[in-house]
């Protein structure tokens, strides 16, 4: 999954329902029978979503170096559309051995038992970060290895910054200073604030209410008091013109509106300083942890782990791949590669020193909120997405009554 923009519902429908028939008529479940694991070399074949040839090509380099050290084969595979893909594979009957799963995603195959939960198999798996392991959980069981991650940070275009007549000692800690400084930069006619019009950008201010949409006992819990809260100051911020989304800028995303100077700051992800190396390079910017709400800091976490096919009977050639995939050193030259933040807690300092422009990202990792946590939401977050397009004029309370109803039916809560 793109973490630049959502894919589009269309595809996200047509990989649901593909897994839904593998689910229901290609034999997995909780209780299947674990295939034949084959014996002597195994020739993985591996699926990827990759982020273009930076990615592609590391990947493979560092595949064909376990393939050698190990005597096995594999083959990867960079996915044109990667749910799409995926969800077609498993409902052939034909899946991967190997494959990138986004954490929105693992619910969905893990309760239709299409992954197989090795999780706690790999070398070291409680180092890695806490809320990754929690991110990959479904009903208690770690499923698969995370293979990176990255959180929302405050990105500032300084020269704006400084035309507003703020420094440093202005970057926002709280929801009041944050509408403090958006409003001094909105009276010096520029958009303060520009962010993606979804829910992978706007719930950021649900978790630092302390609200979630489904709960840790995965209930439904979008109409909480909590919530409630942080749309209506959303909405307060839209209303004012304070932010805008994207959109209302004729961009695509929120870098697109920072590099061309439509807005002063916007709320993105690590992913942003490649697209401004690449397209806005003379575009001087400075990252900062999001503010704080009300009930403290936080931020949402976007990540992706190596799932393993239940169906694959080369479990332990696997295995080997991932463990040697999520290897300190190797996380540390992916990240130099293609950008990726490690999610083995045990290079953090090392990646700081080699990446200090990704401190802020880093320190939102203990505060970090994952995905919704359960299948078959898919449909429910496309039309949610839907509601908070039209926030401004809306009513918040509204918004997330309809979708704990859609949960609710969704989840069976």
């Amino acid at each position: 999954m793109s973490r630049m923009t959502r894919p589009l519902a269309g595809a996200a429908v047509l990989a649901a329902a593909a897994l839904l028939a593998a689910g229901c008529g290609s034999g997995f479940s909780s209780s299947a029978k674990q295939p034949a694991q084959s014996s002597g070399p195994a020739s993985l074949q591996i699926l990827i979503g990759s982020s273009g040839d930076a990615e592609t090509a590391a990947v493979k380099a560092a595949a064909a170096q376990w393939a050698s050290n190990t005597k096995n084969k594999a083959t990867v595979i960079p996915a044109q559309n990667l749910d799409q893909q995926l969800g077609q594979a498993f409902a052939g009957s034909a899946p991967p051995d190997v494959f990138y799963m986004d954490a929105s995603k693992v619910a969905d195959y893990a309760s239709v038992g299409a992954l197989y939960p090795y999780g706690n198999k790999v070398n070291d798996p409680n180092g890695f970060y806490p809320a990754l392991r929690t991110a990959f959980t479904y009903k208690g069981t770690f499923y698969c290895a995370p293979k990176d991650f990255s959180t929302l940070g405050l990105v500032i275009n300084t020269a704006m910054w400084a035309k507003a007549g703020l420094t440093d000692a202005d970057i926002p800690t709280t929801w009041d200073q944050l509408t403090s400084v958006l409003t001094k930069i909105k009276a010096k006619g520029m958009v303060p604030l520009a962010v993606s019009p979804t829910h992978d950008r706007v719930d950021a201010f649900i978790s630092q209410a302390g609200g979630s949409i489904v709960n840790k006992a995965g209930k439904p819990d979008a109409d909480s008091q909590q919530n409630v809260q942080a749309l209506t100051f959303v909405q307060g911020l839209l209303k004012s013109g304070l932010m805008q989304y994207s959109s209302q800028l004729d961009t695509g995303w929120g870098g697109e509106a920072l590099g061309t100077g439509k807005a002063a700051m916007t709320i993105e992800g690590n992913w942003i300083e490649g697209a401004m190396k690449s397209d806005y390079p003379k575009i001087k910017y400075e990252i900062a942890p999001l503010p704080a709400g009300p009930a403290g800091a936080a931020t949402l976490e976007f990540t992706t782990c190596w799932g393993i096919s239940a169906k694959s009977k080369n479990h332990a050639a696997a295995i080997s791949f991932v463990n040697a995939m999520t290897a300190p050193q190797q996380q540390l030259a992916f990240a130099k590669a293609f950008g990726v933040i490690p999610s083995r807690q045990s290079v953090q300092a090392t990646y700081e020193s080699q990446f200090p422009t990704d401190k802020a990202f880093l320190d939102g990792a203990p505060n970090g909120v994952g995905p919704v946590n359960a299948p078959k939401v898919t449909t429910v977050l496309a039309d949610y997405d839907t509601q908070l397009t039209q926030l401004a004029k809306g009513s918040p309370t509204a918004v997330l009554q309809r979708l704990q109803t859609n949960l609710t039916q969704a989840l069976g809560s």
